[in-house]
């Protein structure tokens, strides 16, 4: 099957499954490798995070430095590399509604089946950083109706993020999400809430396509998938768990490797040689 034809069947399922409520999983990855172990534990979904592909790549923090062709290098590889739908964390569409035109067109070819857009001023920070700013909630408008406007296909998803909560409060926050939901996003991501209460009132008081995004050590509490469910987000992301995780495990591996001159102990908390070929495929 022509991969343009996968991938727009990939935009009709992932449409069809984001429904409010629905309380899917999805983990980010960060390179093709990660991608692979997503799709091999069973899940149905990932995001091409920024922040993963940022740390992994440029062994930098997400402050908006990987450039629109890094990132669609990187996004071709995954989608090359599994046949699950994609969300591409567009960032602030790297310019104004003129540069998200060009950013759509070549998310879009490189196998993007839904891109997000935030409202931050460029350069970005991570959501879970502190002293971010946001763009006028009318600029954004124009961003979000330029994004709509220019996608080949009508059903790959635009989703609007907002960092407007730890600024401009809640409040504020969904009413940018109210006026993004009007301008023709598809779904919709309000970062860093704070506390149950502010979890539970964005679905409500903002009827439609939710994610929440958990991070490890970040801001928003970390509920679990059925308890985000029943208050009507449609994806429970993760978008940087897998790159804690390995993270982690390098550090642990390659210290012991340092203070013992041997793997001797370790064996069991690493992928054997086999094990590795047969994720590489």
């Amino acid at each position: 099957m022509p991969r343009s034809v996968a991938n727009a069947l990939l935009n009709q399922q992932f449409r069809q499954a984001l429904t409010p409520g629905a309380g899917h999983l999805m983990p980010g990855a960060a390179n093709a490798l990660a991608a692979r172990v997503i799709e091999a534990t069973g899940h149905q979904m990932l995001m091409v995070s920024g922040a993963a592909v940022a740390n992994t790549y440029l062994g930098a923090p997400d402050i908006g430095l990987v450039s629109l062709a890094e990132l669609a290098a990187h996004v071709g590889a995954i989608r090359d590399a599994v046949n699950i739908p994609l969300l591409v964390d567009g960032d602030t569409g790297f310019g104004n509604a003129i540069n998200v035109v060009h950013t759509v067109r070549v998310l879009e070819r490189a196998g993007a089946n839904a891109i997000m857009l935030e409202d931050q001023t460029f350069p970005k920070r991570c959501g879970h950083f502190e002293n971010k700013t946001v763009i006028a909630k009318s600029e954004m408008v124009q961003k979000i109706k330029a994004a709509v406007d220019t996608r080949e296909d009508d059903q790959l998803m635009i989703l609007a993020r907002t960092d407007a909560r730890s600024m401009e409060g809640l409040e504020a926050a969904m009413d940018r999400a109210r006026a993004y939901q009007e301008a023709g996003a598809d779904f919709l991501f309000i970062e860093s809430p704070l506390n149950i209460e502010e979890l539970d009132a964005i679905p409500r008081e903002v009827p439609g396509v939710h994610v929440c995004n958990l991070v490890v050590g970040g801001k928003t509490p970390l509920l679990p998938q059925k308890e985000l469910a029943t208050m009507g987000f449609s994806v429970v992301l993760y978008a940087n768990l897998a790159l804690q995780a390995s993270l982690m495990a390098m550090q642990k591996s390659l210290q012991h490797l340092h203070d013992h001159g041997s793997v001797n102990g370790i064996e069991d908390q690493l992928m054997m040689f086999k094990e590795r070929q047969i994720m590489v495929d």
